[in-house]
């Protein structure tokens, strides 16, 4: 039973800590770290170990193939140089560093760099939860940087692990080869994928439930494939989500993106705060493997290993800069540069998570010669207590240095949707009579439908020209609204209370719940987007 009660307590802590962190103004995540670490009392828990599995093979694929869909591939085309040099440079930069200071701590260099790979990703989850409220291309680099940065990572991790158990050699054509094969591989696995799900989700067009089963498989898919050829799983789960991203609104009909939208932001909210959960117990699993002096050690090296990455991020942020402005002295480069409270709140953004410890639990428990590894319990509790200081820590400070930062309000987002809508509006008046007169349509349906889509027009328009309340259009929009959404609340009852009464049956009152459903969501603009 232990299986369902953990199910059980980590979707009342994910419920629980969500509530409390809304209540308190304090970010959910950190409210989840404090709530798993609590768990960690339970007797019961104290047994349970989390397996790297879990993460590597049931979170990680989900919360990084949502992330790639949801990211704008536009954005990382601007800014791709930056997103290069962030994801490969600056960790492997970082690795080093804090395997300096694990060294300088008594660990010898296998694991010093281990504990360096394991720690020097940033996290493409807790950058989304944490750093919502940035501007579009501050949040678009930092959730590129995250996803691409893992694969680098994980090359360097395999190595020191190798290296340590005495199963790798260091040589540069050997480590060029590794990660050649892991950036290209996983690379190809992502585009093989993405190619057959687009193949597949034309065939299965008029079967949205099982075109989106193959949108489920998808991340897996990519992510197993690549494992199996040792690339870079988190690269081929990337990669086949930013190509579905740009594929998928010409492929995908209404009902089947519909059911997407309902389900992947209900599974990525569950899994990213069970994910925050289990961090918290796990830290107290690490903290009950090491006896007195051993914590002590390790809080000292919580601490330096900490310094060491915000100074280490902070110094790549501003000599890249610098060096990239020296280098570089094309119009194009002069409009992409950012201030320097810029570059400060994306230098106190680098948080880490569930990548960070899935490489400290995957860490082996022996060496080939079957002497243990040494020194994997300081590893595990050190990677821990990084999770949770960045983002306790630097998450409980970000808002303050966005406020100190100033950044100017990104007004991209109105400004686009607003020609979106204008466009798109005005390009269905304009083709509204040769459609009628292809289709046959009554006069009377069209003059009706040309009110309602010039109406709507003019709607945006004082929208986007930022009108008073009371202007007319607006006024307008808001009475036919709300009349609407009481015709549609008078229509459920009625329809609800005919079940109650037995005239109509269940099977009947679903779908026209569901019509309904949709209309007041249309109307009301309460629809998720991301």
């Amino acid at each position: 039973m232990l299986g369902l009660e953990l199910v059980v307590l980590l979707g009342a802590a994910v419920l629980a800590g969500n509530i409390l962190g809304q209540r308190f103004r304090i970010a959910p995540p950190v409210v989840l770290l404090i709530t798993g670490w609590l768990l960690g009392f339970i007797p019961a828990l104290q047994e349970t170990q989390l397996p790297p599995e879990v993460v590597l093979l049931l979170f990680l694929p989900v919360l990084l193939y949502w992330e790639s869909l949801t990211t704008s591939l536009r954005e990382i085309r601007t800014n791709l140089r930056g997103i290069v040099l962030l994801s490969t440079l600056l960790v492997i930069l970082t690795a080093w560093a804090v395997a300096a200071v694990a060294h300088a701590l008594g660990l010898a260099w296998g694991p010093a760099w281990v504990l360096g790979a394991a720690v020097a990703p940033t996290d493409a989850t807790a950058v989304g939860a944490l750093a919502g409220a940035l501007p579009r291309r501050t949040v678009t680099v930092l959730r590129a940087e995250s996803l691409v940065n893992d694969g680098t990572a994980l090359v360097v991790y395999g190595l020191a692990v190798g290296i340590t158990v005495g199963e790798e050699h260091l040589s540069v054509p050997h480590v060029g080869g590794l990660f050649l094969l892991a950036y290209g591989g996983g690379a190809a696995v992502g585009v093989a994928v993405a190619c057959v799900n687009g193949y597949l989700r034309r065939r299965l067009v008029d079967e949205p439930l099982l075109g989106n089963v193959v949108m489920i498989l998808a991340p897996f898919t990519a992510y197993l494939l690549a494992e199996l050829i040792e690339a870079s799983g988190v690269l081929a789960v990337v990669v086949s989500g930013l190509i579905m991203s740009q594929v998928a609104p010409r492929v995908i009909r209404a009902e089947a993106r519909r059911q997407a939208m309902a389900f992947w932001p209900l599974a990525t909210f569950l899994l990213n705060g069970a994910l925050f959960v289990l961090v918290g117990v796990e830290l107290q699993s690490a903290a009950r493997s090491l006896n007195g002096a051993d914590r002590t050690h390790a809080l000292i090296a919580v601490g330096l290993v900490c310094a060491v990455l915000v100074v280490a991020r902070f110094a790549f942020l501003f000599a890249s800069a610098y060096l990239i402005r020296a280098l570089d002295r094309r119009p194009r480069q002069r409009e992409l540069r950012i201030s320097h409270r810029a570059r400060v709140v994306s230098a106190m953004a680098g948080f880490r998570g569930a990548v960070s410890l899935a490489v400290a639990l995957s860490v082996p428990t022996a060496l080939d010669s079957g002497e243990p590894f040494p020194d994997r319990d300081f590893i595990v509790f050190v990677t821990s207590g990084v999770i949770v200081v960045t983002l306790v820590v630097q998450g409980l400070l970000l808002p303050g240095v966005v406020r100190w930062a100033r950044l100017p309000r990104d007004t991209s987002v109105e400004e686009e949707r607003f020609l979106a809508e204008t466009l798109a509006t005005e390009g269905a008046i304009k083709a509204l009579p040769q459609l009628a007169a292809d289709l046959g349509t009554d006069p009377k349906a069209v003059e009706w439908l040309r009110q309602e889509y010039e109406a709507h027009l003019s709607v945006v328009r004082a929208r986007g020209n930022g009108a008073a309340a009371d202007d007319p259009a607006l006024l307008h929009s808001r009475h036919y609204t709300a009349l609407r959404l009481a015709l549609i609340a008078h229509k459920r009852a009625i329809v609800v209370q005919l079940r109650d009464d037995r005239r109509i049956d269940d099977t009947v009152l679903r779908p026209l719940q569901a019509a309904l459903d949709i209309e007041e969501v249309r109307l009301s603009g309460r629809e998720q987007v991301d």
